[in-house]
């Protein structure tokens, strides 16, 4: 999984609420297993018309938020089924973060796997980033994970919260495989102590029957 240190990006502002994952991608492209190509059908009944030509209207087909890094959303983004395909279509189209007033649990979740960085903004703070970004002239963000800040235009300057792991974990590119491969010498321990009959210590015992 690629590293989250640091992003500067155009952001989008899409002040929806309830944005589902069957907008973020539609179910018809979930037959593949491949990430490539699909950020090409990232929201694509809202992106597109019926003939298949781009809905002019849609914030991702002008300029310069077509070429968005940063997506600004509402309450409860990601809510719906738990396709995994949903943040490979933002990953794919370019989409490194989102700013959200909420997120669906599963989504949330999803996006750290895919070293996507989901950020939770208080409401006040994020109206007025809608604001700035909704503006051409003000529409390029900084986004700074070690400090926990976003840096806009008019040197407006947001904090965010964190659960400490996860923001290690996207610091250092590491998905599930990786955390796992991480704590490698204690598994290898753990099975070589188990192996050999050796009886396991009384505190990791008692971590295991609390689980």
């Amino acid at each position: 999984m690629r590293k989250f240190i640091n992003l500067e990006a155009i952001a989008a502002p899409l002040p929806l609420d309830n944005i589902d994952t069957d907008k973020i991608l539609p179910g018809e492209f979930l037959k593949t297993v491949s990430r490539a190509g699909l950020g090409g059908a990232l929201f694509a009944r809202m992106r597109y018309r019926d003939d298949g030509i781009e809905n002019p209207a849609f914030i991702l087909n002008q300029e310069p938020w077509r070429k968005a890094g940063i997506l600004v959303a509402g309450h409860n983004f990601g809510c719906g089924s738990s396709r995994e395909h949903a943040p490979w279509a933002l990953i794919d189209f370019g989409i490194s973060a989102i700013i959200a007033k909420s997120f669906a649990d599963i989504f949330y979740n999803n996006c750290f796997k895919n070293g996507i960085l989901p950020i939770v903004l208080d409401p006040e703070d994020h109206d007025l980033l809608l604001v700035l970004v909704g503006s051409s002239a003000t529409a390029l963000a900084k986004i700074d994970l070690v400090l926990q800040r976003i840096e806009c235009a008019l040197g407006h300057v947001f904090t965010f919260d964190i659960d400490a792991g996860r923001k290690a974990a996207l610091l250092e590119g590491r998905d599930e495989i990786g955390e796992t491969l991480h704590h490698w010498e204690q598994i290898e321990a753990w099975r070589r102590r188990n192996s050999v009959g050796e009886p396991i210590p009384a505190i990791a015992l008692r971590g295991r029957l609390a689980r």
